[in-house]
């Protein structure tokens, strides 16, 4: 693997990352599935059982109630292993509301993901998200 297909790779899971927080905040939850590969383990940070597979995770997402959200994701540092295969792991600050509302609910809330990432024919994708939380942001 040459540097410059290891910065590509840095970059492409990089916007994945971010890309999965959008589209979590717009509530495109078929298009926050996609970014799984088909049998992919998702964690939520909150805890939990393992979701397995993209539908399940699909259908986690569609069966939550509504709510409004602002992930805000930083650090993030990406290890490629190979042409194929790569980890990563962020810092997430989360701010969620009911929807309709614009006043969080909850404080906000500090932890990450740890991700291991496959290159499939539709790019990089999750084959394993742990999500995690480390502390509560006190709103007053």
């Amino acid at each position: 693997m040459t540097p410059l297909d290891r910065m590509l790779a840095e970059h492409e899971i990089s916007r994945l990352t971010t890309q999965f927080a959008l589209l979590n905040d717009s509530g495109d939850w078929e298009a926050v599935a996609a970014t799984f590969t088909e049998d992919a383990s998702f964690v939520r940070p909150a805890g939990g059982d393992p979701v397995v597979g993209r539908a399940a995770i699909l259908a986690s997402f569609t069966s939550r109630p509504p709510r409004k959200s602002c992930h805000l994701i930083t650090n993030i540092v990406v290890d490629v292993i190979s042409q194929t295969e790569a980890t990563s792991r962020c810092t997430l600050l989360l701010y969620a509301a009911p929807a309709g509302e614009t006043t969080a609910a909850s404080p906000g809330l500090i932890g990450g993901f740890r991700d291991k990432l496959v290159r499939t024919a539709e790019g990089w994708r999750f084959a394993e998200r742990v999500g995690f939380l480390d502390l509560k942001v006190n709103l007053s």
